[in-house]
């Protein structure tokens, strides 16, 4: 097995485009993104008798907590017969050797991955016996997600809802003072950070700063492959959402609902106006970008919002618990500060 650096955006996309589990966090464009915002980068290929048969995109994370290697939703793996049988533990043996000698050039104190792999004894035995241990803390992206086939046709996602769901969607439609305007101007990020900033400090969370919003939109708009939406009452914005459409999927990335206007149906309306437009652009699945189980986590801040999603219909996924290779005492640091943040955030 070989490792080689890929410079060819179309040989890394070509090769997502055959996986099954995937998110943009692996994306071409968000190595692009994480570039513009000053983050070293590197994009990996694993090739087994010259075949690539998985992807790695690298981060390194520079954070007062301390620095460290970062893999979202990553390492991918693809099995083909071509190449005989693929075994993740020992394409994970090869990348993390790697992985060890550029933690150490570069200073870092551990690896930190949370690949798309099912959440089973199997695969978290792999991740144990290579000396990983489980992360305090997710990787500020899901270890659970909520999704829904979307390749039915609009009648058959309608009836598949939760009959409240439905109806509230039809009440929207019939309320003139409610509607959704979609946009690709940049000049439209500030509205959308205007309203995430009033939600976040009512709800007492701290929002992504708006120069990481508008590079990652620039970014992914520059491929068609970002649109924002706003729900708009009486020509006043009080919803909305940034929705990321790449290799045949629709991601609900990032959005807000003013608090004063949750009794109405916008929030439902904008979502339905996203999955049609996702259906128009040729998506099969549409991810809702998170989820928590309501009933054994009711407290839970994600609670609320996984309920509104599963109204929808879809069917959950969940993979291992985001995994940290310790490779000196300084990482020990970082897991006691993380998990006092875990307590505080009652997540």
């Amino acid at each position: 097995m070989e490792i080689k650096d890929i410079q060819d955006k179309n040989v890394w996309e070509d090769f997502l485009v055959k996986c099954e589990e995937k998110t943009f966090l692996q994306s071409w464009n968000w190595g692009e993104f994480q570039q513009n915002i000053g983050n070293r980068i590197w994009r990996f290929g694993l090739y087994q008798n010259g075949i690539l048969v998985c992807l790695a995109f690298i981060t390194k994370i520079e954070a007062k907590r301390g620095k460290f290697l970062l893999i979202q939703h990553g390492p991918t793996v693809f099995k083909i017969e071509a190449g005989g049988p693929i075994f993740k533990l020992d394409i994970l043996k090869v990348l993390l050797e790697k992985l060890k000698v550029i933690a150490r050039e570069e200073n870092c104190s551990f690896i930190r991955i949370n690949p798309l792999w099912e959440k089973n004894r199997e695969n978290q035995s792999i991740l144990k016996n290579l000396g990983f241990r489980e992360a305090p803390l997710h990787a500020n992206a899901y270890e659970a997600t909520w999704k829904l086939d979307i390749a039915l046709s609009e009648e058959e996602i309608l009836k598949n809802m939760r009959k409240t769901t439905r109806y509230l969607i039809r009440q929207a439609l019939k309320i003139p003072e409610l509607e959704i305007v979609k946009s690709e101007a940049m000049e439209h990020i500030n509205l959308f950070q205007e309203l995430n900033l009033a939600v976040s400090k009512y709800q007492k969370f701290i929002p992504f700063p708006s120069d990481f919003v508008k590079n990652e939109f620039d970014i992914f708009l520059r491929d068609k492959q970002a649109l924002l939406f706003f729900g708009k009452y009486e020509k006043e914005v009080i919803a909305s959402a940034l929705i990321i459409f790449w290799s045949d999927i629709a991601f609900y990335h990032q959005a807000a609902l003013h608090p004063k206007y949750h009794k109405t149906p916008i929030a439902y309306f904008l979502q339905w106006e996203a999955i049609k437009e996702a259906k128009k652009r040729g998506c099969r699945i549409y991810d809702f970008w998170g989820y928590i189980d309501p009933q054994k986590n009711p407290s839970h801040p994600w609670a609320g919002p996984t309920l509104f999603k599963m109204g929808f219909g879809g069917y959950k996924k969940e993979y291992v618990q985001t995994q940290d290779y310790p490779l000196s005492f300084k990482y020990f640091l970082t897991y006691i500060f993380e998990k006092l943040r875990k307590i505080k955030r009652r997540l």
